[in-house]
């Protein structure tokens, strides 16, 4: 080991004759820059803080809609957040019902002057109509994790007063305490915390201050309502959406599946909105997006509440986000005079117990010979496909079917709980050895797991099938 120089007696060396001499003020400068980040991070978030404050002080409160001391009753009155030096933060798991309104003139008993004289129905700025979007949001800090049920909005309940109806006329009869209400009893009595009601324009505005959001459009999408204004015409293929396009993709419902299949838009929509869109800088924004949307929300969230709720969301990865779809199915085959989506009790009280905290359900070990199990190939080659059923087959999974292509393009697989059993896609997952498992009812409707199949696989079969992965 070499002896070490004493500084009193070693010669100094001149300061221009080595350029290294320079490092230490650069190292200097850089501690400097990362204290100025990390102030000016903290200095965007106070902003964003008192921005927000003062949003809700000096605007248009958020609650758009007097609730009656009946009405607010039907609404967990406990605190959900608490303030901090930083951000409001959830205090407590807490239960979202967001509803999406969908109003036009003929709607309302009193429409808007300004409509009086067109030629078509327009849309209109109003939460007095029926429910064309319904989620059910559980923000759970326990776990980190939120869990979004879509609720169709041709489930079939019994309202007071209306008897057997579908659950979107909710709204009209008793407003957002009288959705609460029904939701609840739906779900095996599963508290509702607080609610959000949007209108379609609120929508698309929401989509337009985020940026807008990049989505694979699954096939071309055309149609033509002169009687709205309503034109939908969208090409298939992967492409970065406005407000305007977006509300056509989530609108669109000239498909075999009906409102399943526009549930299906919604979640992909939604997963792109919480990739692209829930990051830090999304925080910043917040209050130029609530002065876009304000005048299209009612909400009893409080300003404080919405922003724990978003910072929460920030910070869940998105593989802790799982979207569910109300356990059920169709009533007949489409030709009855009324088009009814049928609850399924066991499967409720089943997700409800594993995703809400709501009940007791025994979770039975994986059976492969009894799961259904649907592939939707993505790759263009059959023989990929082939390999993957004759591996499933050997696992044990008996009941595999080929369903329709996937038609983007998938460099990953995904291997989708439809029905949320994340139980049966993780020992899928663990029979294969690749791919990725999602929470969502993206893939086969009567699939108990749908694979997603992604070039991954090709390139894993490659050896055994002479497939060269495209």
């Amino acid at each position: 080991m070499p002896a070490r120089k004493n500084p009193q007696t070693s010669p100094r060396r001149p300061k221009t004759a080595n350029p290294a001499a320079k490092k230490p003020v650069k190292t200097h400068y850089g501690r400097w820059l990362w204290l100025w980040l990390g102030l000016s991070g903290v200095a965007m978030v106070s902003a964003t803080a008192g921005a927000l404050l003062a949003v809700s002080l000096a605007s248009t409160p958020l609650l758009q809609h007097k609730l009656s001391a009946e009405d607010a009753a039907v609404f967990d009155s406990d605190s959900i957040s608490r303030s901090s030096l930083r951000l409001p933060e959830l205090t407590r798991p807490v239960n979202i019902l967001v509803m999406g309104i969908k109003v036009i003139a003929s709607d309302l008993d009193n429409p808007p002057p300004e409509t009086k004289n067109l030629s078509y129905d327009p849309l209109v700025n109003s939460f007095e109509g029926l429910t064309d979007v319904m989620l059910l949001m559980r923000f759970n800090p326990e776990t980190q994790k939120i869990s979004v049920l879509s609720i169709p909005r041709d489930t079939r309940v019994v309202v007071d007063g209306r008897g057997a109806v579908k659950i979107n006329e909710a709204n009209i009869s008793g407003g957002p305490a009288k959705t609460a209400k029904v939701v609840s009893e739906l779900v095996e009595g599963v508290a509702i915390d607080r609610y959000v009601r949007v209108n379609v324009q609120g929508v698309e505005k929401l989509i337009d201050a985020l940026g807008g959001v990049t989505v694979y459009v699954p096939k071309d999408m055309k149609y033509r309502d002169d009687t709205q204004h309503l034109y939908i015409d969208l090409k298939e293929g992967k492409q970065h959406l406005n407000g305007d396009q977006a509300l056509q993709l989530l609108r669109f419902r000239h498909d075999k599946l009906g409102d399943i299949g526009r549930i299906q838009r919604q979640q992909l929509v939604m997963r792109a909105l919480m990739e692209q869109s829930l990051n830090p800088t999304t925080l910043a924004k917040m209050p130029n997006i609530l002065s876009v949307i304000q005048s299209h929300i009612d909400t009893n969230l409080s300003v404080e509440e919405l922003l724990a709720l978003v910072g929460f969301g920030v910070k869940t990865e998105r593989s802790q986000t799982q979207m569910l779809v109300l356990p059920g199915d169709f009533n007949g085959d489409g030709h009855r005079d009324v088009s009814y989506w049928l609850p399924s009790r066991r499967g409720i009280q089943r997700l409800m117990a594993q995703y809400f905290d709501q009940g007791y359900s025994t979770r039975t070990p994986v059976n492969p010979a009894r799961m259904r199990v649907a592939i939707q190939d993505s790759t263009g080659n059959p023989q990929a496909v082939k390999d993957l059923v004759k591996t499933l087959t050997g696992a044990g999974y008996q009941n595999v079917s080929v369903d329709s292509p996937w038609r983007e393009p998938l460099k990953v697989t995904r291997i989708v709980a439809q029905q949320g059993d994340d139980d049966s896609a993780k020992a899928i997952y663990r029979a294969l050895g690749f791919g990725e498992v999602r929470v969502e009812s993206t893939g086969n409707v009567a699939s108990d797991v749908t694979i997603q199949l992604g070039r991954d696989w090709a390139a894993k079969s490659a050896p055994n099938s002479g497939f060269i992965s495209r």
